[in-house]
């Protein structure tokens, strides 16, 4: 059982014109096999707290702490992150010319673990987790994301976290720019991660049509870079109907 835990989290960011403070104190807590959702208008942050968990340079965490199984995110080089088990799924993938999607998945795969696969099983795990997802398998030998449509990429992103069996999983934004098979298709392949591996997952998202898929354990309402209201799945269903009009411009809890 593994438990990432958030508290009292500060996050600043360098502009051009100076440090801007975007996260207000984050408190949050996520277990294996829980999925939490984070939702909440644009400009609240969200991303931002993905992209300070994954150790991003530029951002600057000001106060607060993060733990894994204990031991202190902070301290830890991007790298590291990934070897503790932190996974992030971007929200804009970006293209790597030159390098497959084999190697670059076989190579993130020995570093996370330490030691290589062998060939042969991991050939075979390989296009078992594309089947899953829906990927021709003629995309092993393509460079990673290069040419990509938008739910190539996504579905290339929950195959990483397929292979890779995190232990804390963050998906940002994992829906956006997906038509409706891609969404059902790459929320099936979250959910087969989650049965596989039982991680703890945090989903960033605007809207409830993923969480249709990908049920949540919890949902919390992110404004002005704090988490301003938390319950179970209903509170999506309130969101899909009021909105965030009542959130927005009241002090968060």
């Amino acid at each position: 059982m593994s438990k990432l835990e958030i508290r009292d989290l500060h996050v600043s960011v360098n502009t051009e014109e100076g440090a801007k403070s975007i996260l207000h104190g984050v408190d949050l807590t996520i277990s294996s096999g829980e999925t939490h959702a984070i939702m909440g208008p644009n400009g609240s942050g969200k991303s931002t707290l993905a992209y300070s968990l994954a150790g991003h340079p530029k951002y600057e965490i000001t106060s607060g702490s993060v733990l894994l199984d204990g031991d202190d995110v902070l301290e830890m080089t991007v790298d590291e992150r990934a070897r503790a088990g932190l996974f992030l799924a971007m929200q804009y993938p970006v293209e790597v010319p030159g390098v497959s999607v084999s190697n670059f998945l076989r190579t993130a795969k020995t570093a996370v673990d330490g030691e290589a696969p062998k060939i042969r099983t991991w050939m075979k795990d390989l296009k078992s987790a594309m089947a899953e997802l829906k990927m021709d398998e003629a995309f092993i030998n393509r460079n990673v994301n290069e040419g990509f449509s938008g739910g190539e990429k996504k579905r290339h992103e929950i195959l990483q976290m397929e292979l890779l069996k995190p232990k804390i999983a963050i998906l940002d934004e994992t829906d956006s720019g997906l038509d409706v098979d891609a969404l059902r298709t790459v929320s099936e392949g979250i959910n087969h991660a989650k049965a596989t591996s039982n991680p703890g997952v945090l989903l960033i998202t605007h809207y409830t049509r993923i969480l249709r898929y990908v049920k949540p354990d919890f949902v919390h309402v992110f404004v002005d870079g704090k988490i301003a209201e938390e319950g179970g799945p209903e509170l999506a269903d309130k969101l899909e109907a009021e909105g965030y009009e009542s959130y927005v411009g009241t002090k968060a809890a």
